[in-house]
């Protein structure tokens, strides 16, 4: 299990990080045939082993080797951007990062064909030797129009005349903005439900997953997701709500209720009220401290000292001291 920190695009990479959610990010977004029948168990990690030199390389960058069939192998490189200002050096970092990953596919081709005829072979320096294929994405969930290039040919000067010469490779640009609410639900996975999260901007925004159509929470709700998939679901809504700066007694009460009421019950409309999640967090505060402040008062603290006491706000006690009576 992935572990989340503060950043937005660690959130993401998490996500990209489950085998089973990768592959349906691959199928729902990368319009190519043969890549509709891979599988969780086609996909191998290699991040760390080939991005672990590269100085600028960020935590939502992430590259994976998938098998595909025949025995073939793919590489596919995944971006995240989530700040607002447009990267426009995007096609440059792809272009190290492809040199990247073809130089060392080449030192691992010649070593595992040396290993095979015991001698030092360079299969990559025999006629038929084929590279393998570099998908290159860009996974974009900002609120700006992405407005980089995405043919590196285009950012080269004098590319009408060099043309030939200059390398002309475009990646897949992801833009979540593109897809609405009906459009993600109609994906009708877990990923579809992640996504829409990444959407949710501010507290108010919570409103759309209430109006969502009642057969995708229905089918959501039939697929038994497996405990991990939900406890990442967990993190990634906590840091979420972290973002849009709701209180974490807040976030420990709405996420209760993820793992009491499961999927369905989740996307209800009820349970995006924030104003009602915060009523019900603050009456939790009160019956939960209730007993204390009124220990302490009785026994002739001032509203201060059980303030520091019991690390509250003066505020929250004095609008308890009705109750108190």
């Amino acid at each position: 299990m992935a572990v989340i920190h503060k950043a937005k695009d660690n959130s993401i990479k998490a996500i990209l990080d489950e085998p089973e959610l990768f592959v349906d990010f691959i199928r729902n977004f990368i319009p190519i045939d043969i890549l509709k029948n891979i599988n969780p168990s086609d996909i191998e990690d290699v991040t760390e082993r080939l991005l672990s030199l590269v100085s600028e390389q960020k935590d939502g960058d992430t590259i994976k080797r998938i098998q595909l069939k025949g025995g073939k192998s793919l590489f596919v490189i995944a971006i995240v951007e989530h700040e607002s200002k447009v990267n426009f050096r995007a096609p440059f970092k792809m272009l190290l990062y492809i040199a990247l990953i073809l130089n060392a596919h080449e030192k691992e081709a010649n070593k595992e064909a040396s290993d095979e005829a015991g001698n030092d072979r360079k299969i990559t320096q025999t006629k038929d030797y084929k590279y393998p294929p570099i998908l290159p994405v860009i996974f974009y969930d900002g609120d700006d129009e992405w407005t980089a290039e995405t043919n590196f040919l285009n950012q080269t000067e004098m590319s009408d005349i060099f043309e030939k010469y200059i390398p002309k490779f475009e990646y897949e640009l992801v833009s979540l903005k593109d897809y609405s609410f009906a459009d993600l639900a109609e994906f009708g996975n877990v990923l579809s439900l992640f996504m829409m999260i990444d959407k949710l901007k501010t507290a108010e925004a919570f409103d759309e997953l209430g109006r969502l159509p009642k057969e995708y929470i229905e089918r959501l709700n039939d697929m038994n997701v497996p405990p991990h998939l939900k406890e990442l679901l967990v993190k990634v809504i906590t840091v979420l709500l972290r973002k849009i700066n709701v209180p974490q007694d807040e976030i420990d009460v709405f996420v209760e209720k993820i793992d009491e009421r499961g999927l369905s019950e989740m996307l209800s409309i009820e349970n995006y009220d924030v104003q009602a999640t915060r009523r019900e967090a603050r009456e939790e505060e009160r019956q939960r401290f209730m007993p204390a402040i009124k220990a302490l008062i009785d026994k002739g603290s001032t509203i201060t000292e059980v303030a520091n006491i019991l690390n509250m706000s003066e505020k929250d006690i004095v609008g308890m001291l009705p109750e108190l009576a």
